[in-house]
């Protein structure tokens, strides 16, 4: 994206935006969840969903039933933004304290999915990304669940990153003084599994082992 769009230009600290679908891919690859924000009627709306990257698309999936999902597919205008904290930014001075972070925000309209097939693709690309190799070890979907889901795509074209990283960046006055600064690394990752009380005498498969 040589020339972005004045809307993908931060208007601070632009110097850490980052327009190379590469970077973009990989922090969407890396996210679970996405918040998309639009407007109904004349009200502001913002909600958190799990999402799945493929190719140059975004997907998520809903009950045919839900108001959100419904105003989606109308093809309003969304903004969907998604942030990976990697370290809390420890400065000498409250005012120079920060976040590594990296982000991405995409500005788009939902494309409903009204084939079946690429629909249970979605799904199926969704559930792997969450749970990694789960999909071929669960019960099979079922034709009426999938009527019931709603699958929309979102174009990743007009989208950009923001990243943050490195040491925090004191003021020269600052430098000497003898308070600690540094990182405080923050990381998500997956645990241990834990098993329901019907799962209590079932062996951990294979793909839940090494999550």
């Amino acid at each position: 994206m040589a020339n972005p769009k004045s809307h993908l230009i931060p208007s601070r600290s632009a110097k850490r935006a980052n327009y190379d679908p590469e970077v973009i891919n990989s922090i969407l690859d890396e996210a679970l969840y996405c918040t998309i924000s639009y407007s109904y009627d004349n009200k502001p709306f913002s909600i958190p969903t799990a999402f799945v990257r493929y190719e140059d698309k975004i997907y998520i999936h809903g009950s045919v039933g839900s108001h959100f999902i419904r105003e989606l597919e109308k093809g309003i205008p969304v903004c969907i933004s998604v942030t990976l904290m990697d370290d809390l930014v420890v400065a000498k001075s409250a005012f120079h304290h920060s976040v590594n972070y990296r982000s991405v925000i995409i500005f788009a309209q939902a494309e409903k999915i009204e084939d079946a097939e690429t629909k249970t693709e979605a799904f199926k690309w969704l559930t792997d990304k969450i749970v990694p190799g789960s999909w071929d070890y669960l019960r099979p979907i079922q034709a009426r669940e999938v009527l019931k889901t709603t699958a929309l795509a979102f174009k990743i074209e007009e989208a950009s990153a923001k990243i943050r990283s490195g040491m925090p960046v004191d003021d020269d006055e600052d430098l000497e003084l003898p308070i600690w600064s540094g990182l405080i690394p923050l990381q998500t990752r997956r645990m241990s599994p834990l098993a329901d009380s019907l799962s209590q005498t079932i062996p951990v498969p294979a793909h839940l082992q090494h999550l």
